[in-house]
């Protein structure tokens, strides 16, 4: 089976698309996770912490130097520790609610009961049964 019929065979069994709507879901919620973290979440906790605004929390390493010229020769050199913090919250508001998902998921395909066997296939096992002790 060729490269080009394996393809053509793996997209029309749905994984492609599956894949695709999954990867633009999962943008699409990235960006409201981010939205409702940075601005919903981080501001009170910033207030909280004394009117602090977490994406802007940094070490300065080296400041800015200006050359004899007046020029700026080094830029600011910073850990920018506070979108870090942000980002982390991000992954943990994200982590949680897909681990919600996939519980879910999980409760409703464990708890399906298994289908009753039909009476005809009851009555046919016992006859075989019947059949195998006779012979």
């Amino acid at each position: 089976m060729g490269l080009y019929s394996e393809f053509k065979e793996f997209a029309i069994k749905g994984n492609f698309v599956d894949l695709a709507v999954g990867v633009i879901i999962g943008a699409a919620s990235g960006t409201v996770v981010k939205t409702l973290v940075d601005k919903i979440i981080m501001p009170p906790i910033g207030l909280v912490l004394g009117r602090v605004a977490f994406a802007d929390l940094k070490v300065v390493v080296q400041a800015q130097q200006l050359g004899a010229d007046g020029k700026e020769v080094v830029k600011e050199v910073a850990i920018g520790y506070g979108a870090a913090i942000q980002s982390l919250t991000e992954f943990l508001i994200i982590g949680f609610v897909v681990f919600l998902v996939v519980r879910m998921y999980n409760k409703v395909r464990t708890e399906a009961p298994p289908a009753a066997t039909p009476p005809q296939e009851k009555l046919l096992a016992e006859i075989r049964d019947l059949l195998a002790k006779q012979a």
